[in-house]
């Protein structure tokens, strides 16, 4: 699945990149922001992000929307909403929810026309 996501620290640097590998992993886990967040905290060394942002293309799932809160990631930029599993304002909202211990800015739908697209392409590609 064409989903990518990358952290940036606060001095705008990419600190941490990840793709969609579950396929190729193996890995229920291997989303592409779970990935980026694991390199992110490799390169700082810490478990938590809180002068970071996490830039993705589609909206992150409920396990995603945990971690980033896990992580106290202080801003997600989405490229486009997913309308079916969406966990960060289209079907649920976790990364702001009151009872949440941190709590995450979100910019949505960036480029919902241009990140929808590539997975549609894609879906209709794998159907044949």
């Amino acid at each position: 699945m064409p989903v990518g996501a990358v952290v940036v620290d606060a001095a705008g640097q990419v600190i941490g990149e990840g793709a969609n590998a579950r396929e190729g992993s193996g890995d229920p886990t291997a989303h592409a922001e779970i990935v980026a967040l694991r390199a992110a905290a490799r390169h700082t060394g810490a478990w938590r992000l809180p002068d970071c942002t996490l830039v993705v293309t589609l909206e992150p799932c409920v396990m995603c929307a945990g971690a980033i809160v896990a992580a106290r990631v202080r801003t997600l930029v989405i490229g486009a909403w997913d309308p079916k599993a969406g966990a960060c304002g289209s079907v649920w909202d976790l990364v702001r929810d009151s009872r949440a211990n941190h709590w995450v800015e979100v910019i949505g739908a960036l480029d919902e026309a241009g990140c929808g697209d590539v997975l549609r392409e894609f879906f209709r590609e794998r159907r044949g």
